[in-house]
């Protein structure tokens, strides 16, 4: 038995030396927020496809299906987005739509008035608004997202939760949630608004709380005001100390000291937001989320609801805005003409597109992928961080090739500009929620490494419980998982993965990816076994080891989809892609992991030899061009294989999108006959002229039936269409900005 004194000698020791992290209780409970997922198989190096290519896959219910089809096109077709930009806000017939038909309780049980819909569902609805409009996504987003409704269904008391949640689900009351503050952004657990528990003149427990909080997506619109602040209790009238901690509580805006109204500009995407301030408001001991009980307990509250809500939001409006670049970017460069051949034909403007079709494929299976997890009960929270984090960086990536492909008609804004507010509006999803550099950096590795790995978990917690003998065996524990990981990683890599089981047409990736995470574990190990605690201030090689599992999550999704969605050989050559980007990605972390691992013995080891054998034995390499180009064509023509990659996207009846449409549509149906009139003129049957100049001697010649040319001068005059730029006259230029006179619905009543 070893004495208390040698055990807190030796966990000093393994401190000092970096072994063991030293932890903060906010970090602590971060860390234990949430479940371990398919990240512990990734972290382990021991991939088993089987069984995760069985874990769930969701399908949307009958009613989700009827809400998309019904409640949810007839909102996307009633609101003009280039209207919303102009007059900065929705008119009353949107607000009447949203309320009517339970937009804001998708997330609320139908005991309490809501729709109760799948993570799934909801993440489908939040994807189809925003291939509509951003900002009309985001008034539905936030208050079925992280916020008072979650919060009350996780930790509400009874009495809370039968008062608020009809009124949440009904649109009556409109909540955001009030977490940054001026000197607390990513850094969240350094709050400084407070809250102060006194007794008041009729005995009562009272909250005086004070806050200044800015970036607060729909604060200058709430009614009930969700609050994250410091709790004091100086009397310690609640029985739990002087400093209870960070406590989440609900505020009605109509409160006395309450201020909103004021609003942020986010990058010109017309959805409200804003700073609030609060100053010497005075509300119930009950306005704490959980009563009395769930004072200090707020920053459990908010992690343990990121970890499975983070999954759904942004991720679906990342994925969204890759869909439907990917629709309207293919359909364009069918239609647009250049040196007499449409922009698909050219080599250069179809190695975008294959980006763009591979990114959509396996942002739509991650999408899904993680949906299905959080519908079954779990809360992922390394995962969800990845996938915000992963999603919409390539959602702006995906908008950056279609700007590239749509040229003029992405840079110039208008009503028939289909890509370049989503452009503009690219970052938000990169910074909310947790900036992207944030998870990078320090959350997806860091939580994951601490968490998701099989030994540093019980290192810690032997190392907290000052348990010498679970210590040492942790310590002796993580060194073998190292090196039984680092013989795996051989093995596979002399083979190159040929001996592992893989099931399907996708079989050899999914071999490779087993190869892939054999490496990663134990290059995960290694760092943590060398660095210890010291790894926490190696953000760059933390963001390379989260690119690494990142994209092999991605890959992992991948291969789940093509299998749950029986193999589609239409999609074989997209998945293809997307499976050989993954790896190569992999395989680009990993070298960069390798070149810049820090030590001078065995950093030298990693960082010649070591990084060499990867360089000449390969996870992956990019997709070759040829494979692009079958890709790609998955946009370029009508069909199964385009609508699978683009579904639940938007698409009205009229407008720009639609006169695409059916420019797209006709210009597959012509093309023979154009590459006829193309042929007839090198034969010198016809004078070199444009298309619609040709028709008629065309079909005077007999190269060309009436009702040939009568399809084709159709053709060319949507193609004219669809191809227009936007223009103004310089009132309509220099009025853009004017105000509408359709005011927003009046605020509720106070729901205190």
């Amino acid at each position: 038995m070893v004495s208390p004194a040698m055990a807190r000698w030796l966990q000093r020791r393994l401190q000092a030396r970096g072994l063991v992290p030293r932890m903060s209780e906010t970090e602590r409970i971060a860390l234990a927020a949430g479940d371990v997922w398919v990240d512990g198989d990734l972290f382990s190096g021991r991939l088993r496809l089987d069984k995760l290519l069985d874990e769930p896959y969701p399908e949307l219910s009958p009613q989700e299906i009827a809400f998309l089809d019904g409640p949810v096109q007839e909102l996307c077709d009633m609101v003009d987005d280039w209207r919303l930009w102009r007059e900065r806000r929705l008119p009353r017939i949107v607000w009447n739509h949203l309320r009517e038909h339970g937009f804001f309780g998708l997330n609320i049980p139908p005991e309490y008035g809501g729709l109760g819909f799948s993570a799934l569902g909801q993440s489908t609805v939040f994807g189809k608004l925003t291939s509509r409009s951003l900002a009309l996504s985001a008034l539905v987003v936030i208050p079925n997202s992280v916020g008072p409704a979650e919060l009350l269904l996780e930790y509400g008391t009874e009495q809370q939760k039968h008062r608020l949640l009809p009124r949440l689900a009904s649109g009556e009351e409109i909540p955001c949630f009030a977490l940054t503050e001026p000197e607390a952004g990513s850094d969240a657990a350094a709050l400084q608004s407070e809250g102060i528990v006194y007794r008041g003149a009729k005995d009562e427990l009272l909250l005086r709380l004070n806050w200044s909080k800015r970036y607060i997506t729909l604060a200058p619109v709430a009614t009930l005001l969700g609050l994250a602040f410091q709790l004091r209790d100086p009397e310690n009238l609640l029985g739990r100390g002087v400093e209870p901690g960070i406590t989440c509580a609900l505020v009605p805006t109509t409160q006395p000291g309450v201020e909103v109204g004021r609003r942020h500009d986010p990058l010109g995407v017309p959805f409200p937001n804003g700073p609030t301030v609060g100053s010497d408001v005075v509300v119930p001991i009950d306005a704490i989320i959980g009563g009395a009980e769930g004072a200090g307990r707020g920053w459990r509250m908010l992690m343990e609801t990121l970890a499975g809500g983070r999954a759904v939001s942004l991720p679906a409006q990342a994925t969204a805005g890759a869909k439907a670049a990917a629709r309207a970017v293919g359909a364009y460069a069918a239609v647009r003409r250049q040196f007499g051949q449409p922009l698909g034909r050219f080599d250069g403007v179809r190695e975008p597109l294959a980006r763009i079709a591979g990114r959509a494929y396996a942002m739509e299976a991650a999408r899904v992928f993680t949906c299905g997890a959080v519908d079954a009960g779990r809360r992922p929270a390394v995962v969800s961080a990845l996938v915000k984090y992963r999603l919409t960086e390539l959602a702006r990536q995906v908008v950056n090739d279609g700007m590239d492909v749509l040229g003029g008609a992405g840079i110039c804004l208008g009503p028939r500009n289909l890509l370049g507010q989503g452009y503009i509006a690219a970052p938000i999803g990169v910074t909310v929620e947790g900036a992207n550099i944030l998870h990078r950096t320090l959350v997806v590795f860091g939580q994951g490494a601490l968490r998701s790995s099989p030994w540093p978990g019980r290192l810690l917690a032997a190392a907290a419980e000052g348990r010498v003998g679970r210590l040492l065996a942790a310590l002796a524990g993580h060194v073998g998982h190292l090196a039984a990981s680092a013989l795996r990683a051989l093995w596979l890599g002399l083979s190159r993965g040929r001996l592992v089981r893989a099931p399907g047409e996708l079989a050899r990736y999914g071999r490779r990816l087993v190869w892939a995470t054999a490496l990663f574990a134990t290059l995960a190990d290694w760092a943590l076994v060398r660095l210890g605690g010291r790894l926490k201030g190696h953000g760059a090689l933390n963001g390379r080891f989260a690119d690494a599992l990142s994209w092999s999550y991605l890959g992992l999704a991948t291969l789940r989809r093509f299998g749950a969605e029986g193999e589609q050989q239409k999609d074989l050559a997209v998945a293809r892609w997307a499976m050989e980007e993954c790896l190569a990605r992999v395989q680009e972390a990993l070298e960069g992991v390798l070149a810049n691992f820090p030590g001078r013995f065995a950093g030298a080891l990693l960082r010649g030899p070591c990084r060499w054998w990867l360089r000449l034995s390969p996870l992956g390499k990019p997709p070759a061009d040829a494979l692009g180009n079958d890709a790609a064509q998955a946009l370029l023509a009508p069909g199964a294989a385009r609508d699978r990659l683009t579904a639940w996207s938007w698409v009205g009846s009229s407008g720009a999108l639609a006169e695409l449409e059916e420019a797209f549509s006709l210009a597959v149906a012509v093309r023979p006959l154009v590459d006829q009139l193309r042929q007839a003129v090198r034969d010198g049957a016809l004078p070199p002229r444009p298309v619609l100049a040709m028709i008629q001697e065309a079909v005077t010649a007999g190269l060309l039936t009436a009702a040939e040319g009568a399809l084709l001068h159709e053709a060319e005059a949507a193609r004219k269409r669809a191809t227009e730029a936007d223009s103004f006259s310089l009132e309509e230029y220099l009025g853009r900005f004017a105000q509408t006179r359709d005011e927003l619905p009046p605020k509720a009543s106070s729901a205190g």
